[in-house]
């Protein structure tokens, strides 16, 4: 869906406009001052619009948007967790902003229903949710400062979605947890992969994870990296009374 303000951004507001606007002003909890950011962040570079001799999307304001997340985050668990140290810090924010959570609150937010695009929504992979929800970070940012723009990661990333608990026991990585209990243990470990070839538009590949030399897991998936997640869960699983008896 191609919105009007792309064509002319300071044309007449069109009913998609309006629908656009009301949208924001639902999830951001207040009437945009200056909508030429919101519109940018809901721009895929696909789109390949130039605005002033600059490349019109979303990516610039993804990256300022991450940052401003990391900062508030930052922020968050240093005030709560005062007895913790830098490496407990460090962890919990790595778990609190991972691209899962992220992409997840893209999705219940419905991000992707206002993305203007020249692909198929439906080739996608989850992270556009995660970038556009970093883009309208940087958006809020821009248009209404720290305060405002930290109450809106507030809002939507830490009160609904931030259990401390729950995340202390969270496992973010089951590649890193089995390679460093290889490593503890002596074993070996490694990660097989290979293309497939079939008719399947997406490509797909094929993770076999072997330890000492067997297999012990596999995991399919559009990307090598997410792949081996697949299989490094699963071979998790297999060895988990031995990795978790060994961690207490």
């Amino acid at each position: 869906m191609m919105f009007p303000f792309l064509k002319k951004l300071n044309s007449t507001t069109s009913p998609e406009d309006v629908a656009f606007l009301n949208y924001l002003k639902k999830i951001i909890g207040f009437k945009p001052k200056n909508s030429f950011y919101y519109k940018k962040a809901f721009t895929h570079s696909s789109f390949k619009k130039v605005v002033d001799g600059k490349n019109y999307n979303y990516e610039r304001l993804e990256f300022l948007g991450d940052a401003i997340i990391d900062t508030i985050v930052s922020a968050f668990l240093y005030h709560i967790s005062p007895l913790e140290n830098e490496g407990y810090l460090t962890k919990m924010r790595s778990k609190i902003v991972s691209r899962q959570n992220l992409n997840s609150l893209g999705k219940e937010l419905e991000l992707i229903k206002f993305v203007n695009s020249s692909v198929s929504k439906e080739k996608f992979g989850d992270n556009i949710y995660g970038n556009i929800y970093e883009a309208l970070v940087g958006a809020v940012f821009l248009d209404k400062g720290y305060v405002i723009c930290e109450k809106f990661v507030n809002n939507t990333l830490i009160a609904p979605h931030i259990d401390i608990e729950r995340l202390e026991g969270k496992i973010t990585s089951y590649k890193s947890v089995l390679i460093e209990w290889c490593q503890k243990n002596k074993k070996s470990i490694s990660f097989k992969v290979s293309e497939e070839n079939t008719k399947e538009k997406t490509k797909h590949f094929t993770v076999q994870l072997l330890i000492d030399q067997k297999v012990i897991a596999k995991g399919r998936a559009p990307s090598k990296k997410k792949a081996e997640e697949i299989a490094a869960k699963r071979g998790y699983y297999t060895f988990q009374n031995k990795i978790e008896n060994k961690n207490k």
